[in-house]
């Protein structure tokens, strides 16, 4: 009879492959389940700002947006955001396009503390 702890496929050459998957699977760095169904808003890579009511999301950093609104940008300068708006409604974003989410509610503009105020 052959040795079978020789054979890669009985010592746990597939088996183990799938325990040690499961080590090397990470978790999301985010704990986004406190945003759920409140308002948060989203900056993608690009420069475009959406805000709406967070209803799903996944590891991937995948959002489902409900009632959502696009800031526009200023036509003169891209990286500045004008005063118009669109709404979208219900949208998905991409998570490998997503730079930053906050919350709305609490969230309040400040002086960029790098620019001299002399000028």
């Amino acid at each position: 009879m052959a040795d079978k702890s020789k054979n890669p496929t009985t010592s746990g050459g597939a088996g183990g492959d799938g325990k040690e998957k499961e080590k090397r699977r990470k978790e999301s760095i985010l704990d986004l389940s406190k945003y759920l169904e409140k308002t948060i808003r989203v900056k993608f890579a690009g420069g475009r700002e959406a805000a709406g009511v967070l209803k799903g999301y996944d590891p991937l950093l995948n959002l489902v947006l409900d009632n959502t609104t696009e800031f526009l940008r200023d036509p003169d300068e891209p990286f500045k955001l004008a005063e118009d708006t669109r709404n979208l409604g219900l949208v998905v974003c991409r998570g490998t396009s997503v730079v930053l989410i906050c919350p709305q509610e609490g969230m309040e503009s400040i002086q960029n503390p790098f620019i001299s105020q002399d000028a």
